[in-house]
């Protein structure tokens, strides 16, 4: 019997479909595939069941991040929200102004005040915030018995679910003017002190703020890193004379190296989001000249003065910045040898 063209297994049909013509050719003289990459029809129809998990996620993405995206037109225009009930047909006849905008906010020093103080934070909570969850999550993972390690971490774990006025409310209590270190001040004869209405320890109460509430959750992080390094690697430092502090340093430390620098390139790109309703909570007590970031600047020109393309452009300058330092963070993180938030 003469040779058929049908394929007569399903594994000739699927090597007939990863052949040039079924994928729609590639590159080389010879027009044959790459080594070791599918054709695209043969991809899709592996993955299309993960495909279709995963599409009402990325329309979700699409329509509440992508979308809004295009709103910032109106940093280019004097937009007055009033001259329509629907804001498509407000922004198509709002005049435009240009770059007048983001001329006023690099001449108003009241933006240069709410950058400056936004750094300020960063920096503050990058020195003295980010290591805490490590150094716990150090800690912890050296507990021998396990469930004096999971109350541990319950309890670390439990502000993270406060919001944060009860988070004020707490440091109010303890802090402030009529709370419960004034108080005690008091009783031995000093005079009481109120640190919430203090400008110049602001920062560092802050600080102090976001420790207390979001360290937990940076401990579960590295603890699920910590878990899945291999006990063999501690056995044989310890084989070879190490002792604790050299099997951290050499064991542990390496393996918390990747989750240490995609977080860093992470908290890079938030270096001008440091607490909205955080600091919103407590501008009045300490003014505008303390408290003022980026974020409540573009809150108090947008809601409260009605002046959204002045905001917008605000708001347009620190996205742009912010992924300038994701970039820059990111191609560190390469330089290092890590991955960071993307493969080269």
């Amino acid at each position: 019997m003469s040779h058929s063209t049908v394929p007569r297994t399903d594994t000739e049909a699927e090597a007939k479909e990863n052949t040039p013509a079924a994928h729609g050719g590639t590159a080389g003289a010879t027009g044959k595939p790459p080594a070791g990459k599918l054709g695209l029809r043969v991809r899709f129809r592996r993955d299309r069941v993960l495909l279709l998990m995963t599409l009402p996620a990325v329309l979700l993405v699409l329509l509440f991040n992508y979308v809004p995206i295009l709103g910032n037109v109106v940093a280019f225009q004097e937009y007055d929200p009033y001259i329509s009930d629907n804001g498509v047909v407000s922004m198509l006849h709002s005049p435009w102004v240009g770059l007048e905008n983001f001329q006023r906010i690099f001449e108003d020093s009241a933006f240069w005040n709410a950058v400056r103080n936004t750094l300020v934070l960063f920096f503050l909570q990058l020195v003295l915030y980010f290591p805490i969850p490590i150094l716990l999550a150090l800690l912890i993972n050296s507990v021998v018995r396990p469930r004096v390690r999971a109350v541990s971490q319950a309890i670390l774990y439990l502000p993270h679910f406060f919001s944060w006025v009860l988070v004020v409310a707490v440091f109010q209590q303890l802090f402030g003017g009529a709370g419960l270190l004034s108080q005690l001040l008091r009783d031995h004869g000093y005079d009481g002190l109120s640190l919430m209405t203090d400008p110049d320890t602001f920062a560092f109460l802050v600080t102090a703020q976001s420790v207390w509430k979001d360290a937990g959750w940076g401990i579960i992080v590295f603890l699920a890193a910590l878990a899945s390094v291999s006990p063999d690697l501690y056995e044989a430092a310890a084989m070879d004379g190490a002792d604790r502090w050299r099997r951290m340093w050499h064991v542990t430390l390496p393996a918390l190296r990747p989750v240490i620098a995609l977080l860093l390139v992470l908290r890079v790109g938030d270096a001008l989001t440091v607490g909205f309703e955080q600091i919103l909570l407590q501008r009045d007590a300490v003014g505008p000249g303390a408290a003022e970031v980026l974020d409540t600047f573009v809150w108090w020109n947008g809601v409260r003065n009605q002046d959204f393309g002045y905001a917008a452009a605000a708001g347009l300058v620190k996205g742009v910045i912010s992924l300038g330092l994701v970039l820059i963070a990111n191609k560190v993180a390469h330089l290092m040898g890590e991955q960071g938030v993307y493969k080269k």
